[in-house]
């Protein structure tokens, strides 16, 4: 007979790349987890994974598996959580990943709450900079700043999210103010590497306009790309979660070339054709609300007298 726990192990195995990594999500020793894996192949008559000492890989029966044992599992999943919200209360397990400054700054806080009201919730959040294969790492949904490139994700709007062209009052007085997109072309940028490409796109009546500055650092993180504007070394375009704070307190100053740069949202997606549970659904409602509109980081909105 084929048993769930084996199912689960084996899922939790590929998604993860190995039985250490299955085991932590799972909470449970190595051994275990090798031992369901092994009643499943017996279970189903052949191997489903070739274990090596550097990685798992798929068996031709492995893979014909994986697409069943997931529905299995997310069924399973979803209908535990069904009958928890029909008796009024949202369990069971969600895992979402999310990229490291906006879940360090702003995700963690409004989560922390939201777990609070709802103690039967199991949240594992992963926070990685990297876009992530939402199904393949077995997500139940990405938060993500930007726009969305995979058309195979359902996206959700949690909040606008205006970015801001930001110095240092220092590097303004060596290197002047710009007051035009012409303006920049003679300055030194610090861009986000993650995006692949050192530029800065505004939004003008005859379409986007890109601008490339001169590299003065290119690098994967938001926090930093802030601390190097603050010290000076060029030019950097954040994102309000990012860089608000250090607006309102005049350490880096906002730049008005008279265009705006493109705009781009925070979101919540979940691959396409999936039911997504109420406990997803009702984050999503959570973060709409504790994020507001426009949200509570930017320092424009606390300029129009919107409260904290």
């Amino acid at each position: 007979m084929i048993r769930i726990e084996g199912i689960a192990a084996f899922v939790a195995a590929v998604e993860g790349g190995s039985l250490s990594e299955a085991a932590r999500r799972l909470r449970l020793s190595k051994s275990v987890i090798s031992e369901r894996l092994a009643e499943l192949e017996r279970s189903l008559g052949g191997p489903l994974l070739r274990r090596t000492t550097r990685k798992l890989a798929l068996t031709e029966d492995g893979t014909a598996f994986l697409d069943r044992a997931r529905h299995i599992i997310r069924e399973i999943d979803e209908a535990a959580a069904d009958m928890a919200q029909r008796r009024g209360t949202l369990t069971g397990p969600l895992r979402i990943a999310a990229p490291v400054t906006f879940g360090r700054m702003h995700l963690g806080p409004a989560l922390y709450p939201f777990l609070a009201r709802h103690p039967g919730i199991e949240l594992t959040l992963d926070l990685d900079d990297r876009r992530v294969d939402v199904s393949s790492g077995g997500y139940d949904a990405i938060v993500r700043h930007g726009a969305i490139a995979d058309s195979r994700l359902v996206a959700w709007t949690l909040a606008p999210s205006r970015r801001l062209l930001t110095a240092s009052p220092d590097y303004l007085a060596r290197h002047g103010m710009p007051a035009t997109l012409t303006d920049l072309d003679g300055h030194r940028g610090i861009f986000y590497t993650n995006r692949g490409v050192a530029d800065w796109r505004f939004e003008t009546p005859d379409g986007a306009i890109v601008v490339r500055g001169k590299l003065a650092l290119g690098i994967n993180n938001g926090d930093m790309m802030r601390d190097a504007a603050i010290a000076g070394l060029g030019i950097a375009l954040l994102p309000a979660f990012i860089a608000g704070p250090a607006v309102r307190d005049g350490i880096l100053s906002e730049i008005d070339v008279g265009f705006k740069p493109e705009a781009e949202f925070i979101y919540m997606a979940h691959p396409e054709g999936r039911n997504p549970s109420a406990k997803l659904r009702a984050l999503a409602d959570h973060l709409r609300r504790t994020f507001g509109n426009p949200p509570y980081w930017d320092p424009k909105a606390r300029a129009d007298g919107i409260p904290d």
